[in-house]
């Protein structure tokens, strides 16, 4: 991959973007969406219909990576909150208790197994439900 490169203007803008938090980069997300009237579909979920539909996964492969999102705070919402902070520790407080009261929200994307695995035991230990796809 060739370095591409950017005007000092772009490389601020590019290194403020590099340290949002998830949750700010969502809601970044929707004000595009709703400003500029665009998606911000990754591309290769829209160029996934037109490609052959071969590669499906068998049974007997494994999946390598995981998305961990949580879909219910349950009733002990701060005990929630706390374990996404451990899960996400650069998360600030205000920001994970909106995560938290947003659910379902993804809290990790394209993870390995075994980290997922420790993510979803960290929200079930405090009440809260979690998938993983």
């Amino acid at each position: 991959m060739t370095e591409v490169k950017l005007s000092e203007k772009l490389q601020k803008i590019a290194t403020d973007l590099e340290n949002l938090t998830t949750l700010e980069m969502a809601e970044l997300a929707k004000y595009l969406e709703e400003k500029f009237g665009v998606s911000a579909m990754p591309v290769a979920a829209v160029a996934a219909p037109a490609a052959p539909q071969t590669q499906e996964a068998s049974p007997q492969e494994e999946k390598s990576t995981f998305t961990v999102v949580l879909t219910d705070a349950g009733a002990n919402k701060l005990a929630v909150i706390k374990a996404v902070r451990e899960i996400l520790p650069n998360l600030g407080l205000m920001d994970a208790k909106k995560l938290v009261e947003s659910a379902p929200q993804e809290l990790l994307k394209d993870v390995k197994k075994e980290a997922a695995e420790d993510a979803k035991k960290k929200i079930e230990a405090a009440g809260g439900k979690v998938d993983l796809k």
